[in-house]
Order: C-alpha cells, then structure tokens, then sequence
C-alpha cells in the first residue's frame, strides 16, 4: 500500500483521537476551575463539620447536582475515587504521535526551511524535541523558586522564555513547525504538571488518609496552582494547534511576535472569564484581548496587488509554467507528491487554471498557504510574477 496514503490514514485517525481526548482534558479543566471559582461556603452546619470549604447547586439534563469540596480531604476515602488523569496522559500521547506522523516522518518536507537555516531533518527533529524538554524544565524551575514570592513575576518571566522560544524556532524550523512546537512545548508543560504534580499531590493526600494521618494541605495547593496554570495556557496552546491552517500568520516575517500578540490576548480573555466564575466582571480584559487581536490582523491584511510602473502584466502562457511546477505536484489528476488532489483542486492544465485562478493569487500570494510548507520552493520573485498577472486582470 501507498506509504503516503498510509500516513494520511495515521493523520486522519490520530488527529480525531487527539481532538476526543482533548475535548475530555479541556472540557474537565475548565469545568473544575469554573467549580472553584463558583463554590460557596456551605451554611448547613453538618457540612461544616464535615470539613466542606464550598458547594454548589446546580441542575443539567433533568438532574440536580449538589457537588462539594472539603477543605483538605474527607475524614474518610470513598471506595470509588475517581482520577481525573488519564485525560491528560492521553491526549499528550496523542498528540506526540501525531506530531511524529505528520512533522518528524517527513521533516524534511514540514520542519526545514532552506531560507531559514541549513539543517538536516535529525538536527530539524533534535530541535523539536529538545524544545519539549527544555519547555518544561524551565517553566518548573520558575514555578518552584518565583510561585511563592511573585505570581506576576512568574508570569512575565514565562511569557519572556515562550516569546523567546518562539523567535528561536522561527528562525530555525518553518513557519508552522515552529508555531506548533510552541504549541507541543506548552502542552507537554501542562500533561507534565498533571503526571510530576497534580496526581502525586493528591496521591500523598490519600496515602496520608489511609495511614490514618492528616494530609498536609501543601499539597493540595500545589496542584491547585498548576491546574490554574493549565487553565491559562490552554488558549494559547489550541491556537498553536490550529495555526497549521493559517499560513498568513506563521508565513510573517515577523512570526514569533504574532504569535506572542496571539497568545497574550488569549489569556486575557481567559482571565475574564475566570474571573467572571467569581462574580467579577473585568470588562477591560476582553477589550484588551480583543484590540490586540483587531490589531493583528489588520497588521497581517495583505496589500493590494498591481503592477510594477513600466512593465507588462504577464499572461498565463507566461505563468502557466510556474503553476506547473509548483503546484501541480499536488493539485493533478495524478499527483506526485500527494495521494489525491487536496479539495479536488485541479491546475495541470489552463482551462483548470482559469476556473481557479483567484483561489491560486489568494493562496500563493496575498495568504502564502501554498504551496503546502513550501515543499516545492516557490520564490519570491514566481509569487510576484503571479501578483502581477492578477492585477493585470489575468490575461
């Protein structure tokens, strides 16, 4: 069988598991953190002397809920304990398979980029997977020695490093591998708190219970502290995930700080709604989120083609060529570089050209999406060729 198809087949099947479990991560953070900042303190006193430091009412699909967080644990464990971990584990295992499947099988087509640096797809792999590791180690070492001095300091000394990371990779790997290792750096920080943190504290906790001591509380706060760490960088990390699709953003010459722009409005915006789970309604920081964003964009909007002042707009005899040979590879009826024709978009021939010849400007040209990763390394100077006979009116 067709080793092309085979891995198109691993990416389908991958990436819908790896959107599952990621909906079942996502989904339980925020409900959880959304939990914290809605509990009250209960005024029932039995609950009181039970240890219940908050509860909430609530009704969802016919049903009334009345969940309850004790202060440090119940005096005693219940036999069935569920572990909300496996969400986690799952999902970074998914994902670091499909990352293997789509950007390490085939490093040279989706990580290097010549204009950039002069690598081999193992230095190109090395560099991904060192940036995983480094990404954690360094936000760890920060959690452990700012975390109880400055919370805001930890926050902008984070933010510096990721910035930082993400200027690197943009000028080491391609576009979007770079913005999706920034991405994968992140996740692995955030599967990583829950494995190393999260899930130790509360398996302390337990233990402490049936030896029939009482849990220090420290742990406890600790994995609180990294699941609101989570709940932060889980914004940034979907839209590291998605920008694959998006080239007008990673293709920038100014990439990594488009991406820091992005990133620092989605945390804002998720500060507003955590936030708002309290009761508080911090309009300024959506506002905030969302001219950064406006501003972005319009930053990122393509200028209007034209024709440079004493030349002729070429015809498409003229361009049909280039089209030929940096595009046909995929977009034929039987194509050498792909198993099929990506949205059945045809261009090995004029007339098939001409019934798509605003899609190829739009997508070559004003957005840079193609050719896929570049893998048939159109130039500067073919783009313009083809900006040009646009505006010409594509004689």
């Amino acid at each position: 069988m067709d080793a092309s198809y085979l891995i198109e087949v691993g990416s389908l099947l991958l990436r819908w598991l790896h959107l599952i479990v990621g909906i079942a991560w996502i989904g339980s953070s925020f409900y959880f953190v959304w939990l914290d900042n809605t509990l009250k303190a209960p005024t029932d006193p039995v609950l009181q002397a039970k240890g219940v430091g908050g509860e909430l009412w609530a009704v969802h699909g016919g049903g009334f809920y009345n969940p309850q967080k004790y202060l440090v644990a119940p005096k005693h464990l219940p036999d069935d304990l569920h572990w909300f971990k496996w969400e986690s584990y799952s999902t970074w295992i998914t994902g670091f398979f499909l990352l293997g499947v789509l950007y390490y099988s085939q490093a040279a087509t989706y990580m290097i980029d010549p204009a950039k640096a002069d690598l081999t797809p193992g230095a190109a792999i090395a560099i991904g997977l060192a940036t995983l590791v480094v990404g954690w180690l360094v936000y760890d070492v920060l959690c452990r020695v700012l975390m109880r001095r400055s919370l805001l300091l930890f926050a902008v000394l984070y933010f510096i490093f990721v910035v930082a990371v993400a200027y690197a990779l943009s000028q080491l790997l391609s576009g979007r591998a770079a913005f999706l290792h920034v991405g994968a750096m992140i996740a692995t920080t955030m599967s990583a708190n829950v494995f190393f943190w999260i899930i130790p504290g509360q398996k302390t906790t337990v233990a402490a219970m049936q030896r029939g001591e009482t849990p220090d509380p420290i742990h406890g706060q600790r994995a609180k502290q990294r699941s609101v760490h989570n709940n932060y960088l889980t914004l940034p990390v979907l839209f590291c995930m998605i920008s694959n699709h998006y080239a007008f953003t990673y293709n920038h010459p100014q990439a990594w700080l488009v991406l820091a722009a992005i990133m620092l409005a989605a945390v804002l915006i998720r500060h507003f709604f955590n936030l708002r789970h309290k009761g508080a309604f911090a309009w300024q920081y959506p506002l905030t989120g969302g001219i950064i964003l406006a501003a972005v964009f319009i930053w990122l909007a393509p200028v209007p083609l034209s024709v440079a002042a004493g030349t002729t707009a070429p015809t498409l005899a003229e361009v049909q060529p280039i089209i030929a040979e940096r595009c046909a590879g995929c977009h034929a009826a039987a194509p050498t570089l792909m198993p099929a024709a990506p949205a059945g978009v045809l261009l090995d021939s004029a007339e098939h050209i001409r019934r798509q010849q605003t899609r190829i400007v739009d997508q070559t040209v004003k957005l840079k999406a193609m050719p896929l990763g570049n893998v048939t390394a159109m130039t500067d100077a073919e783009r313009d060729q083809l900006a040009a006979w646009a505006a010409g009116g594509y004689r």
